[in-house]
């Protein structure tokens, strides 16, 4: 274990050239440099968070769901039946016809019927519009307030107004309260994410999100411990500009305030380009590939921090695609499409779908940051929608 440790922590790797650790244990009095032992906090607050969001939910956004008369139960429940529900357990949730077939034998049922069963009992596990308006009500408030604590606190800094003091005297740059707490929180906010998705109503994208937020934990983690703190800092401020913007049109939506959900995904769609596609590549990832080259110079984690950068950037063109495919289909229907990862589905006999549209908006890849929103599917075109 130790060798292992020696080979993870491989000065070579984590630090510029003429660079050790021992550089960095004993600071003058008064200076601290970022640890990787730091992180540990965020355990803790983690959970915190996690008991806060719970009664959040229940208290502040539940009284607002009941005001707005946002209903807490699912629609249409299926009738008990044991054998259909012991199918649906132990064999197939989407039975196909030659399941179907069987089923309507034994049961001396018509097919129509097993499926409507299936379909009904589906719903059931998926969440109600009134547990997703308190989830985006809760999200809504953490990232305007991280949001608002982020950019007064970078205000201040010289590194906004300058990108290049994220390089001057690196790595011997201090770290003051102020980025410390910023770091912690939005680390334990996305440990918190990780946690709530074993005890939350399990949805299609559980792999998807848990893969996110893993590697959301580990870049913010990464850019922390070889002290990148002051440019990662920057980036997560960039992305969570636009969260909490998303976020609110979530909760307009669930409330049935469609004109105000249809202006806030407006202009959350202007933020994100402004921000992802703008700001994001000519300011920031301009100062990590230029000018910390001209500064400090590459090595290794440098080169590996860059091309998480460069990947995310892909990313963030991938997203405002899918962004302005589904902008482009609400302005034909005077509408936005609905964030149905788990929504009811169609309750129509002949099991058709409605159209379909894909919304995958951004989520955290930071350290580096970077922010993900969920496939839709419209409900029908009588039925507003996000």
């Amino acid at each position: 274990m130790a060798s292992f440790w020696a080979w993870f922590w491989n000065e070579r790797f984590w630090l510029p050239h003429n660079v050790t650790w021992a550089d960095l244990a004993d600071p003058a009095p008064g200076v601290e440099y970022p640890k990787a032992e730091h992180l540990f906090c965020a355990f803790p607050l983690a959970i915190a968070l996690f008991v806060i969001r719970i009664m959040f939910e229940r208290c502040v956004a539940g009284a607002c769901a009941r005001h707005l008369h946002i209903q807490s139960g699912v629609g249409r429940r299926a009738q008990p039946n044991a054998v259909l529900e012991k199918v649906f357990v132990s064999i197939t949730k989407n039975p196909d016809s030659r399941h179907l077939d069987g089923l309507s034998k034994q049961l001396d049922w018509e097919t129509r019927k097993v499926q409507r069963w299936f379909r009904h009992r589906r719903n059931q596990d998926k969440p109600s519009t009134h547990t997703k308006f308190c989830e985006s009500m809760w999200r809504f408030t953490f990232y305007l307030c991280i949001f608002t604590y982020g950019f007064q606190f970078l205000w201040q800094c010289s590194w906004m107004w300058d990108t290049r003091h994220c390089w001057y005297g690196y790595p011997y740059q201090v770290l003051t309260p102020g980025l410390y707490r910023y770091y912690v929180i939005e680390l334990a906010f996305y440990w918190s994410l990780m946690f709530s998705q074993f005890v939350d109503i399990k949805r299609k994208d559980f792999l998807i999100m848990f893969i996110h937020h893993l590697a959301t934990v580990g870049l913010i983690s990464f850019s922390y411990v070889n002290n990148m703190a002051r440019v990662g800092s920057l980036i997560m401020c960039v992305h969570d500009s636009s969260d909490f913007l998303l976020e609110a049109a979530k909760v307009a939506n669930y409330a049935k305030y469609q004109r105000l959900c249809d202006s806030l995904f407006i202009v959350f769609s202007v933020v994100f380009f402004i921000t992802r596609l703008v700001i994001y590549p000519v300011w920031l990832l301009n100062s990590t590939l230029f000018e910390s080259w001209d500064i400090i110079g590459p090595y290794p984690s440098w080169w590996l921090f860059n091309v998480l950068l460069l990947v995310l950037q892909l990313l963030h063109i991938i997203w405002f695609y899918l962004i302005t495919r589904l902008a482009l289909t609400a302005i034909l229907r005077g509408k936005v499409a609905s964030d149905v990862r788990s929504d009811i589905e169609s309750s129509s006999d002949n099991e058709s779908d409605p159209t379909t549209e894909v919304f995958h908006a951004s989520k955290r890849e930071n350290g580096t940051n970077g922010h993900c929103a969920a496939s839709a599917r419209t409900r029908a075109q009588n039925h507003s929608s996000w």
